[in-house]
């Protein structure tokens, strides 16, 4: 007979797909510490099996609009701070993409956000990274800059989409169709994946902005106007990327 050891180590190395067969050879086995493991996994059997009936109703759009060939999810990250640069992303995954745990990144960890980014950059069909920084902010505004970055993203793909799926937004002087999505992060795999680089890929910036200018903490609040950061502002006035028309009241 196995130990309990040997059994939690025979789960740990099987894929989901086994685990209904391991269940039905240890189903009769009363030791407690087997029907504690036993338990354990038919949870997380349960857990993986609502993912998935949930990544397929953020497939609804994808699956909608499949016909139309290549589809390119869209979002931005940055646009309220009071430092730095607003971030777009734009994300072609393929069709048959089985990537778990997609989510507007604001609901993901940190750990979380960069185990995505691996693997969305690694299965990606395309991916274009458009920002645009605070001077540009200050020139044209905020909403402008972030349409700005947005068209940038969409001309560094690789592939050429046929639609765009955008969080929310319409994206002005963009010749390909678009289709606007209110939550769109949280709705669609595509958009939820652009989220997710863009995010990533600002955070990754504002922790190399702290290691120059640590007095304001960025690496912690990544440009957003917390009270240590602007107690900062207060006190040693603004940096370099700081977005003048933001920081009016401050400095």
């Amino acid at each position: 007979m196995k130990t309990t050891e040997e059994i939690k180590k025979e789960f740990a190395c099987a894929s989901p797909g086994a685990y209904a067969e391991l269940f039905e050879t240890y189903q009769s086995d009363s030791r407690a510490g087997v029907q504690k493991l036993l338990e354990q996994y038919r949870k997380k059997e349960a857990a993986l099996k609502k993912e998935y009936e949930r990544i397929e109703t953020m497939k609804q759009y994808e699956k909608e609009y499949a016909h139309m060939g290549y589809l390119c999810g869209i979002d931005e990250v940055g646009r309220g701070p009071l430092a730095g640069p607003v971030v777009a992303c734009a994300v072609i995954l393929p069709q048959d993409c089985d990537l778990l745990y997609l989510d507007d990144s604001k609901k993901l960890t940190a750990k979380k956000r960069e185990e995505l980014y691996d693997q969305i950059l690694e299965r990606a069909v395309s991916v274009g990274i458009g920002m645009a920084g605070p001077a540009r902010i200050d020139e044209i505004n905020i909403l402008q800059a972030t349409y700005e970055a947005m068209r940038m993203a969409v001309g560094r793909l690789k592939v050429q989409p046929q639609l765009l799926l955008n969080d929310a937004v319409t994206i002005p002087d963009v010749a390909i169709p678009q289709v606007p999505i209110i939550k769109g992060d949280a709705k669609s795999i595509s958009i939820a994946a652009a989220s997710i680089v863009a995010k990533v890929t600002r955070d990754r910036m504002m922790v190399e902005y702290d290691k120059v200018m640590p007095e304001y903490g960025f690496a912690a609040n990544k440009g957003y106007g917390s009270a240590a950061h602007i107690a900062a502002l207060k006190k040693y006035g603004s940096s370099p990327i700081h977005r003048a028309t933001f920081i009016k009241n401050f400095v």
